[in-house]
């Protein structure tokens, strides 16, 4: 249930809806607009009259959700969710593009990477310090010591950092040298990380799962933000499906009916969607165009000899000609991508 206050209400009218919301269990998510407070009411609101809210003093209405996610749904929040990190803003009218390498493999090959995606206007850096492999043989970060290499590379840049946190362990070591964390596929439905993460002063990058539905991917992230953590983004990186010419099958329409029914940013990343070089370009160029708020991109400056994912990783050359295509696509939308630095 959602209650919306009048314009003018007092916070003593506020504070006692709280009250005797909580008084019969109910949980409270308060969020405060420009015109308007409202107020999420989580439980089971079916033994609230919804009448009896409606003429509690300050109160301009209230309605019942439907959609099983409730404070990440639009119905709970109407205006988009504005992620602010430094002088970074994710779900503005900026789309943001976040690159790198998708592992950490040394100080000379991050620093290289970072420093070609800088300049071409990417705003944050990515890398695996810690990697979830399929083969328990393959390469599988450097830990700690890649952290640092990112922290290094992207303050040397001017950049934020955004790395992969894979259990609830790392949280505490992850958060010292990072700015975003991200949850990758595999652990979309990890509910217990979910739940710690909603307890971290931190923003969450939420990949969907390679199977997961999209209802399935916004409770994902209500699990995240009941918690307390309402800087939650939502990255449509591919789903599994029955063809198998591409690593996944990208699901360009998850944008824009994410963009309907919830308020969080939503972004994409062709390099997981697709799997192979060539297709990063035109998905990131689709992407764009469907309304994302941002893309994820994987570059690297030798990627035949990356100890994972080289073969949809493009070539800095390549990262320039996608960052040009895609300030088109941008301007003629009337959004913006950053310009191109020589700094």
């Amino acid at each position: 249930m959602v209650i919306i206050m009048e314009k003018d209400a007092s916070e003593q009218q506020v504070e006692h809806i709280i009250e005797r919301l909580d008084e019969q269990g109910f949980s409270i998510h308060r969020s405060t607009g420009v015109d308007h407070t409202l107020l999420g009411v989580i439980g089971d609101t079916s033994r609230l009259d919804i009448r009896d809210m409606k003429i509690m003093p300050g109160v301009a209405d209230a309605y019942r959700i439907s959609a099983p996610y409730k404070l990440v749904s639009r119905e709970f929040n109407h205006a988009d969710t504005i992620i602010k990190i430094k002088d970074v803003e994710i779900g503005g009218n900026e789309i943001v593009v976040m690159a790198g390498p998708c592992s950490v493999e040394s100080r000379e090959q991050t620093m290289i990477i970072a420093g070609h995606v800088a300049k071409a206007g990417a705003k944050i850096l990515r890398g695996g310090a810690f990697k979830p492999r399929s083969s328990p043989y393959s390469f599988q970060g450097m830990g700690e010591a890649g952290l640092k290499i990112l922290r290094e590379a992207a303050d040397k840049y001017n950049m934020l950092v955004i790395t992969e946190v894979m259990d609830r362990d790392q949280l505490d070591l992850i958060c010292e040298y990072t700015d975003i964390l991200q949850v990758g596929a595999r652990n979309m439905q990890n509910f217990t990380l979910l739940r710690n993460l909603g307890k971290v002063n931190k923003p969450v990058f939420l990949k969907r799962g390679i199977s997961a539905t999209i209802q399935e991917w916004l409770m994902s992230a209500e699990y995240i933000v009941s918690g307390g953590n309402r800087n939650v983004m939502m990255c449509e990186r591919g789903i599994r499906t029955f063809e198998t010419y591409t690593r996944n099958t990208f699901d360009i329409s998850a944008i824009p009916v994410i963009k309907k029914l919830s308020h969080l940013p939503v972004l994409g990343d062709p390099s997981h969607a697709t799997g192979i070089r060539d297709k990063v370009i035109p998905m990131a160029r689709a992407a764009v165009a469907a309304g994302t708020d941002g893309i994820m991109v994987e570059v690297h400056h030798d990627p035949d000899h990356a100890l994972s994912d080289g073969a949809q990783s493009l070539y800095p050359e390549q990262f320039d000609q996608l960052m040009d295509q895609i300030r088109i696509i941008a301007k003629a939308i009337g959004r913006k991508i950053a310009e191109r630095t020589d700094s």
